[in-house]
């Protein structure tokens, strides 16, 4: 199974909505995604938690993670969202860089047009390397 790790700055926003997007639209023993920042927030912005339960996926529970060496071995692909020179490097992993602005404080159709354009993305990706739910 391959790893993908999607991440932004707080951990917060954009790699929490892409890695729901891509755990929910991938087949579970192709690939799994996991959502990290490099300076994570307290909890999931809750404009965000609301954008994606209105798509039926439920985030209130998600809390953001530190991308840690242990957190990132292994992967196959890392994708940084928007966070320019503090996003990580990742040996080993393939690297894209989405770069979407920071759903956080932003009005709700905003951060749902960030939330689709990651959705887009995560489903080309999946796409792209086979990893699709059939």
């Amino acid at each position: 199974m391959k790893k993908v790790i999607f991440a932004c700055v707080h951990g917060a926003g954009r790699s929490q909505m892409a890695a729901a997007f891509f755990n929910a639209l991938a087949a579970p023993e192709a690939a799994r995604a996991i959502a990290a920042g490099t300076q994570p927030a307290a909890r999931v912005h809750l404009e965000v938690v609301q954008a994606m339960k209105d798509v039926g996926i439920e985030l209130s529970a998600a809390s953001p993670r530190l991308l840690t060496a242990d957190v990132a071995a292994g992967a196959a692909v890392l994708v940084t969202l928007g966070c320019g020179e503090q996003c990580p490097v990742v040996p080993g992993a393939l690297r894209e860089d989405w770069p979407l602005p920071d759903p956080k404080g932003k009005p709700p159709e905003v951060v749902a047009a960030i939330r689709d354009e990651l959705r887009e993305r995560v489903q080309a990706l999946l796409d792209a390397n086979g990893w699709s739910r059939s």
